[in-house]
């Protein structure tokens, strides 16, 4: 436990760090792919490019200065880097070349600001909070192990199945090479798949939800093709080169984006590839829940995926709602979708659905940033309100693109 002295330096350099933080994590990100380049295997790349792992650490950072005589308060934020940490293996043996790295960062840009005194403060703090996250990663790291089709690390999965769900979200079908029984999974929890691209100079790794319910003999990720969009490069690249037979490596199910018990109504928002874990999730509430809506948002019935195990799932006790913003020409209102446009208060309203109810939404950032404005606009309590989202909560809430 840092000592009452640490905690008053390290709190005092909060404001420093709001300020300095992007500019620290980025530092600290160019000294580590350059001194360790085997960790770029970990880390998604594009975005680095485009920043969002940057202001993710230095939100990070900043957050754990402000909080660290209550570190309670960073309970949900601790559990989901150690979920994320956990479904890509980090070992314990990175946490001491994370923190030498994050402490050289802070002189270079805080330069003589950055006394011996905070420095020393920060190298404590730093070793407090790595010793929370490996006992919560190795809790998981065990438990897992531990459970049924349970390992450590990677495993080999063949693809058993490719399925095309829609004009850009193809299906895959997931089992052990070696026979043995798939990993027990929660609804909404995620799989990361590492792979290597021919022509890239490290592995990549990349996390993708489990798409459909956990009661399966396989695993099934639902991956969206990118057109154009060189982020894409992962997906884009397991749909042009990945086939039955093909072999991936797998991960352990990680997440902590599930179901919470309760007996209010759920309401279960998605937006274009959003719908793959909420898919899961919807499976698995049908099962005990008979108060459920599913909105769907896409483009129209060419982008629309699901719409059959949907209905399925939604049977005679739910209800599924299909919103789309481009119709096509094809498209009849009222038979291939509910609403024209983009999802707005007045659908929850017209359907009848109250504040009191959980929400569970997940899509791409700029829809989510639109939803999660839309119900703190109508009332919903922080309680009610379930997303899963990479990156600073903030740039969520104030909607940033």
């Amino acid at each position: 436990m840092a000592s009452k002295e640490t905690i008053e330096i390290v709190k005092a350099t909060a404001p420093v760090l709001e300020e300095h933080g992007e500019a620290i994590a980025k530092v600290f990100y160019e000294m580590l792919f350059d001194k360790h380049p085997e960790l770029k295997s970990v880390f998604n790349m594009a975005n680095q490019k485009k920043g969002t792992q940057q202001r993710a650490l230095a939100n990070a950072v900043f957050q754990y200065a402000v909080h660290i005589e209550k570190l309670e308060k960073l309970g949900d934020a601790v559990e989901l880097i150690a979920q994320k940490h956990a479904s890509l293996s980090i070992p314990k043996e990175a946490y001491p070349i994370v923190g030498e790295n994050l402490l050289i960062a802070i002189k270079k840009v805080l330069g003589d600001a950055a006394t011996p005194e905070i420095i020393d403060a920060w190298a404590e703090a730093y070793g407090d909070l790595a010793v929370i996250f490996v006992t919560r990663e190795e809790a998981l790291y065990s438990s897992r192990e531990k459970s049924k089709g349970g390992f450590r690390g990677m495993k080999p999965f063949v693809v058993t199945q490719k399925v095309k769900e829609s004009s850009n979200i193809t299906s895959f079908y997931l089992k052990r090479e070696d026979g043995e029984p798939i990993p027990n999974f929660v609804s909404g929890q995620y799989v990361a798949i590492t792979i290597e691209i021919p022509g890239t100079t490290h592995k990549h790794t990349r996390n993708y939800s489990l798409s459909d319910s956990n009661d399966k003999d396989y695993l099934r990720i639902s991956v969206k093709k990118e057109e154009g969009n060189p982020n894409g490069m992962v997906s884009n690249y397991i749909h042009s080169n990945t086939e039955v037979g093909s072999v991936l490596q797998l991960g352990m199910p990680s997440g902590e984006f599930v179901l919470k018990p309760t007996k209010n109504p759920i309401v279960f928002i998605s937006g274009g590839v959003g719908v793959t874990p909420l898919l899961s999730m919807f499976k698995e509430a049908s099962k005990h829940h008979d108060n459920l809506t599913f909105i769907q948002c896409a483009q129209n019935s060419a982008c629309q995926a699901f719409d059959a195990e949907i209905k399925a799932s939604a049977g005679q006790k739910s209800r599924f709602v299909k919103v789309f913003d481009l119709p096509s020409p094809s498209d009849s209102l009222g038979v291939n979708y509910d609403y024209k446009g983009y999802f707005r208060p007045e659908i929850l309203s017209d359907l009848g659905i109250k504040n009191t109810s959980d929400f569970y939404f997940c899509g791409p950032k700029p829809f989510m940033a639109s939803v999660l404005s839309i119900l703190k606009g109508l009332g919903v309590k922080d309680e009610n309100i379930n997303f899963e989202f990479f990156g600073p909560f903030e740039e969520l809430s104030v909607g940033n693109s």
